[in-house]
Parts: structure tokens; sequence; C-alpha cells
């Protein structure tokens, strides 16, 4: 069996079928994610063990293979012909490999992607803490990957991305970007960061934070002249803000709780919802992180957060229902949709 072969066919259909990701494990047929639904590839055959070791050798090499038999578990990133890339999770389960593949789209413009304009004006700032928020596989990196690249064409900055793995492979136009993925290029997310205030940065991209040293990091740059983004799988401001400051432990809870307030330039939750048309489109929440907001963050009652969102609509602030609500107006999706996607389905009711 050529599996180079078979990896190229099943990525060729992924691309042509405009999906989102590959699941491929021994003893079923290969799968794909089209407009959120899981497909079976009927024509192909069923997958083997071998056929999985196979093409997780053209994945990431032998040697790394070899590792991952023994470790159980690996991220990645591959190239598919020089101008597609991918990121993707081997795992094992019952004892057999299985493998997940998100195809990573270019970068594209605020308006291709039907994101609200006002994203812009968070690429403009010298400094603070932005963070894109949703469930996995929402378009958070996609998000981000477009607001740094609007960086990148716009203005000499140097841009240092941490990722685990490299997700958007970015050209530099105006701006120096330097990629850095974690366990090629740094031992880990807190060890890059740290070294990232001797180097002469302006923007650092983290692809997640996933402990209270890296969080603490982030907001400290953010602190002292750095424009900072990243995400969260958290469901909407409010719960970010929360999810944050509960990561650490309750004696250091006030201190991040005070340097959130000051340096949280907003938050913006997504979540793609399945078009009439076909595809599938953003609805949204923002939050902008103005006098009342950082009261509320220092006094503990991130609960009323949600209530700022709702009547600051004329600063800018979008409240996910109302996102909701207009894109059913649009004719854009149902409204089964929307009560599905809402996260206070009463108050949507409300609105329609």
């Amino acid at each position: 069996m050529n599996h180079q072969k078979l990896l190229d066919e099943l990525l060729t259909s992924l691309m042509h079928e405009d999906g989102s990701d590959l699941h491929l494990g021994a003893g079923r047929k290969p799968a794909m994610r089209i407009n959120g639904e899981l497909l079976f590839i009927v024509n192909q055959d069923i997958l083997t063990k071998e056929d999985m070791v196979g093409i997780l050798n053209v994945l990431i090499g032998a040697k790394r293979t070899d590792k991952f038999i023994e470790e159980k578990e690996v991220d990645f990133s591959y190239s598919f012909k020089g101008v597609t890339h991918l990121r993707g999770n081997a795992s094992f389960q019952r004892g057999q490999i299985c493998i997940a593949i998100r195809l990573i789209p270019k970068a594209k413009s605020i308006e291709e992607l039907n994101l609200p304009p006002i994203l812009t004006s968070f690429t403009q700032k010298k400094q603070g803490f932005f963070l894109c928020v949703g469930p996995v596989g929402q378009g958070k990196s996609t998000t981000l990957s477009t607001m740094i690249n609007m960086i990148n064409k716009e203005r000499a900055a140097h841009i240092v991305t941490i990722e685990d793995p490299i997700e958007f492979v970015y050209e530099p136009e105006k701006s120096i970007i330097d990629q850095r993925e974690v366990g090629d290029d740094t031992k880990d997310f807190s060890v890059a960061l740290k070294a990232i205030f001797r180097e002469d940065v302006n923007v650092i991209f983290i692809g997640e934070m996933r402990s209270p040293d890296t969080i603490s990091a982030a907001v400290t740059a953010a602190e002292t002249g750095h424009l900072v983004f990243s995400t969260l799988h958290t469901n909407n401001a409010a719960q970010t803000i929360d999810r944050i400051i509960d990561s650490f432990p309750p004696n250091q809870q006030d201190q991040i709780r005070l340097q959130l307030s000051s340096s949280l330039i907003g938050v913006f939750s997504q979540r793609l919802i399945p078009r009439i048309s076909g595809g599938r489109i953003p609805a949204y929440e923002l939050l902008i992180n103005n006098n009342a907001v950082s009261n509320l963050i220092r006094e503990k009652r991130t609960h009323e957060i949600s209530n700022v969102i709702e009547t600051s609509s004329e600063q800018g602030m979008v409240d996910m229902n109302r996102s909701l609500v207009e894109l059913v107006q649009k004719g854009e999706i149902s409204m089964e949709s929307a009560y599905q996607y809402s996260i206070n389905p009463k108050a949507l009711e409300r609105l329609l």
C-alpha cells in the first residue's frame, strides 16, 4: 500500500468537498466533517492498523511515530503540496491508532469571514490583552490569524507566535513574524513567553493558554507594552474572565483580577452557525473593556458583565442573542439554529 498516495487522495477529497476535518481510524472507513456534519467516505476501504502506522509515518516521520507509540499522544502540523496547511492529533482508542486532521484555511479578510469591522480597531492598539473564545472548531484560530495578518499588512511590528502546533503560516509583509512551535522551537508556552521580554517584540499570539504560568506571563506582557492575542475554550466573556481568575490559587486571585481589569481590551466569543444557503456563518458576542467592565472585574461582579454587553451596543459591544436575531432577520440562519446555539434561549425569545 502506498500510504503517501492514500493520504494525498483523502486530503484532496477533503479540499474538494470544502470539508474542515478528516478522521482516520483502524477498523473503519475514513470520515470528513463538512459544514459541521460528519460523513463517512463510502468509496474508501476500511483502514487497517498497518494503514494507520503508514499514514502517521507520512505525516510526522518514522522517528516521531516511534515516540508516539510509546507516549500514546501527539500533536502535529503538516503541509500538503506546499500550499495547504493542516494540524492534527494522533491518539489511541481501544489499542488502535486514530488520527484527526484539520484543514487550516488561508487567512481571509474580516469581511470575507463575515466578522464585525470593529475587530479592526483592536489590531491598531499598541498594547493590551485580546481573547477569542468559544468551543472547539468554531473559528477562533481563523479569526485571530486574520487579525494578526492585518497587523502584518498594515504596520511595521515584530510579531511572535507561540503555537502547538503552528497552524497558519504567515508571509511577512510590513512586519517581522517569528513563529515558534512548542516542542521544536521552545520547551513550552511559559518558557517562550518569558524569553519574549528580551526579544524586542510588539505583538504576541499565544495559541492557547493552558496553565496559570502562561496566563500570568501573557497578562504581564500586555501590561508592559505588548499587544497580546490568545484563545480559550469558554462560552462567553463573563465565563472567560472567571475561568482565568479561577485557574490561580486563592491567594493569587486578587492580583490577577486587578491585572486583568486594566490589561484586558476585549473578549470575542463566536459560534459557526449552519447557513440556510449552505456553509456556516459566525454569530458572536463582543465585550469591550471600559470603566464599567473594569470595575465589575475588580469588584468580583463578573455575573453582571452580560447586562453591560446588552446595554452597550452604542459603544460597539455585541450581544450573542442580538447577533443571532440579526442573522435570522437577514435570512442567513433558521429560527431553530438560533435557539440551538443561544446560551440564553429565554432572552432570545424576547428579541424574536
